[in-house]
């Protein structure tokens, strides 16, 4: 009713004078109309809220972090940093910078060259169950891989010591030589890596064992991705060669080589296999004792056969 009357005295303002006020006085009468209105806007917008409302800020670098975890944890043994890129959909650059920082804030281990859920992250488990009752199969399991890896690095530790040579564990594994695990010291040093191990693999004694554990067509599609290349004078000149080498390898025997990777070196490589990879035990002296590699190698693969059941060797380690 009151909305109404300046209605109607609006009409009637040309009939008198004083009448004409009214329209000015009746001007603010529909402005409430506006802000009465303002309300229900507030009120609509409540009820979509669920739709407007702007998505959380997500750190991007502590989602990668998170999903290395998630990776490393599925390895009770550990894996090494381009496994765990793989698995995390990372590149491997990107890995390798959150796992050095994970290590550093005590998260991750470095073990031999794979990584291992570290203190911290232990601590997080436990406090997640509800204390350290709460770790469960998967602490088990962390705690056997551990101790299968102390093991075989205090067995490669022993044979550098006896046999005074540096001793390597390496693995075929999606398609690349991967060197997990060596056993060096001053004064019996390693190789050094002047060529990359996974792109050489024709020219030292460890990617020659373990291509001669493939079949063909592996070692060939290896080859395409990693043509051969003579990088010492001593080293295989083309593919074709280094395949009819490989072919006359009989299973599970000894390979050596000498200068094809590293002039000044002999090394052997003892063939491993574990489950469907190909693995070696591998050792290298320098080339002034070289009267030294063929006992040696005959001694560690006298060992390795027994070691590696024992142990219930695991690939990863």
């Amino acid at each position: 009713m009151a909305t109404t009357q300046p209605t109607a005295r609006q009409t009637a303002a040309p009939a008198s004078a004083p009448a004409a006020p009214a329209p000015a006085s009746a001007a603010p009468a529909p402005a409430p109309a506006v802000p009465a209105s303002a309300p229900a806007a507030p009120g609509a917008g409540s009820g979509s809220t669920p739709t407007s409302t702007p998505a959380p800020t997500l750190i991007g670098s502590v989602q990668r972090a998170l999903r290395l975890l998630e990776a490393v944890s599925d390895h009770a043994d550990g894996a090494p940093a381009k496994q765990l890129a793989r698995e995390a959909g990372l590149p491997l650059p990107t890995a390798y910078h959150l796992l050095r920082t994970l290590t550093h804030e005590g998260y991750l281990r470095r073990e031999q060259g794979v990584f291992v859920l570290g203190a911290a992250a232990g601590r997080l488990g436990r406090e997640g169950a509800g204390g350290a009752g709460g770790t469960g199969d998967s602490g088990e399991a962390r705690d056997a891989g551990r101790l299968r890896r102390e093991t075989i690095t205090e067995t490669m530790e022993r044979w550098r010591d006896t046999l005074g040579v540096a001793v390597y564990f390496a693995v075929y594994r999606d398609g690349e030589v991967e060197l997990t695990a060596l056993a060096q010291s001053p004064a019996h040093p390693a190789v050094e890596e002047w060529a990359d191990f996974r792109e050489t693999a024709h020219a030292h004694a460890i990617g020659q064992c373990l291509l001669s554990q493939l079949d063909t067509g592996t070692r060939r599609d290896h080859l395409d991705r990693h043509p051969v290349e003579a990088i010492t004078p001593y080293t295989v000149r083309d593919g074709a060669t280094l395949l009819e080498r490989l072919a006359a390898i009989e299973r599970m025997q000894t390979v050596r080589e000498c200068q094809e990777y590293g002039l000044g070196t002999a090394c052997a490589a003892v063939p491993i296999t574990i489950g469907q990879t190909a693995a070696v035990m591998a050792i290298s002296v320098p080339l002034a004792q070289e009267a030294r590699l063929e006992p040696a190698i005959e001694h560690l693969r006298s060992e390795v056969g027994e070691v590696v059941r024992s142990l219930m060797f695991s690939i990863s380690i």
